[in-house]
């Protein structure tokens, strides 16, 4: 069994914010996945699919994100599960829009929602962040994550939710390997071109000859040869 759990905060007035991009990944998901019902359940909504592990339960915490450990630690132990059979699925205000970073454990990073959980699980589970940022100069950062994304970034959120969906499924049928192919911003750089190789010079038609020795009897009279 695998679980994916989307941090965000319950309620109709928080669906589409920016801290609610784990929630959207995750319903996505039952979408794509064909999910059962949600259900209420270890302090979640919960619906179970079928992944390529098998069994798949996708998760929205109904403890706002500064406790979404609750919910976490309460199904890991019901199902007895390992943090590594968990994927969290995060916002990540230090990631320009768009970026993605798969890791199979670490910090919190500033993120409440990943403190609580770090606080009952440790460190040592499979995140996935989606990038929201940054923070534009002299925005109040608490109604920026709480906000909704301007209408010149909402094509660009929705892919990103689409890229991250797709990292998860890689997660579910190849590992954490599989999942880090996604890393980078949802749009990476052209590559730089190379430099022209230097040109070799082709010495496969040029000759050289050495001037025939005269050996007639007048050789040694230059008077007449016009050579001199």
């Amino acid at each position: 069994m695998r679980v994916i759990l989307g941090i965000g905060n319950p309620g109709a007035e928080y669906d589409g914010t920016r801290h609610n991009l784990g929630f959207m990944v995750v319903d996505l998901l039952a979408t794509r996945l064909a999910a059962g019902r949600w259900a209420r359940k270890w302090n979640a909504l919960v619906a179970e699919a079928a992944g390529p592990a098998g069994k798949l339960l996708l998760v929205k915490p109904t403890t706002y994100v500064n406790s979404s450990g609750e919910a976490a630690q309460a199904l890991l132990a019901f199902h007895k599960l390992t943090p590594a059979e968990l994927l969290v699925v995060v916002d990540d205000l230090h990631l320009a829009l768009g970026d993605i970073r798969v890791r199979g454990e670490g910090s919190a990073g500033g993120h409440n929602g990943l403190r609580d959980i770090e606080a009952r699980l440790g460190r040592a589970y499979p995140r996935l962040r989606l990038g929201m940022g940054p923070l534009p100069p002299g925005v109040d950062q608490v109604g920026f994550v709480l906000g909704r994304f301007a209408p010149d970034q909402r094509e660009d959120a929705a892919a990103l939710v689409a890229k991250a969906a797709a990292a998860a499924e890689a997660w579910l049928a190849e590992g954490i390997d599989g999942a880090m192919r996604f890393n980078g911003p949802l749009r990476p750089p052209p590559p730089k071109p190379r430099p022209p190789a230097p040109q070799r010079l082709d010495t496969s038609s040029v000759t050289t000859s050495t001037p025939k020795q005269d050996t007639s009897e007048n050789s040694g009279n230059c008077s007449g040869t016009g050579r001199l």
